[in-house]
């Protein structure tokens, strides 16, 4: 498990893509700072280019990489729920990370902590990713290896960047046993408001 592991620091850190269970469900993971990771993605999940993927973090010094800075009052009230299954929006309106907030201007971001160690260091080591389901759009997220290798392996389709057939899958799987979960709770703050967006792994009361 520990090799898996250390196999997907070094191919995230080349531009692929894995699957790993990640702190909810089974996602199907790459670097957020690589933009044709992030739109290969698109092309393995089928989804929806205007729609955002949620950036997975370990700590709020990575959120700066965006351009983003939390003041210590905000913190406290993050502190609630970071580290968490919690996604929180933010403002984040540089073109540059375009090609992660779609247009929308905005990024969820969720935190996680040291309890989940083999992400955490990935994370550490491979720096903010993107985290989606391991399921084609539209599909039940997988809970076992098996099952997203039977969702992606084999899976052709016509690339995009070349006029030929080629195989679009992930790189590498790694086995974490059943993974059930609800997806995480999405908010937003509005002032000092919070505004619940989708109830997930993690209650929040209004």
């Amino acid at each position: 498990m520990k090799n898996d592991w250390q196999k997907g620091i070094e191919v995230s850190k080349k531009g692929g893509v894995v699957v790993l269970p990640t702190d909810t469900l089974y996602g199907i993971v790459a670097s957020a700072m690589s933009k044709k990771a992030v739109e290969r993605i698109y092309e393995v999940k089928g989804r929806k280019e205007n729609k955002p993927f949620i950036v997975v973090i370990n700590s709020y010094k990575q959120l700066e990489i965006f351009g983003i800075k939390i003041s210590k009052e905000r913190a406290k009230i993050f502190s609630k729920f970071w580290p968490g299954k919690v996604s929180v929006i933010l403002p984040c309106q540089s073109n540059k990370w375009g090609y992660i907030h779609r247009g929308t201007n905005s990024i969820a971001f969720r935190m996680i902590g040291s309890r989940n160690k083999n992400l955490f260091n990935f994370i550490k080591k491979v720096g903010p990713i993107v985290a989606p389901s391991a399921n084609p759009e539209g599909e039940k997220p997988a809970e076992t290896i098996k099952e997203a290798k039977d969702y992606f392996l084999h899976r052709q389709d016509l690339c995009i960047h070349r006029s030929c057939l080629c195989e679009i899958q992930p790189e590498l799987y790694i086995n974490g046993g059943l993974k059930k979960s609800l997806p995480s709770t999405l908010i937003r703050f509005n002032g000092k408001e919070v505004e619940i967006l989708r109830q997930g792994a993690k209650k929040i009361k209004n």
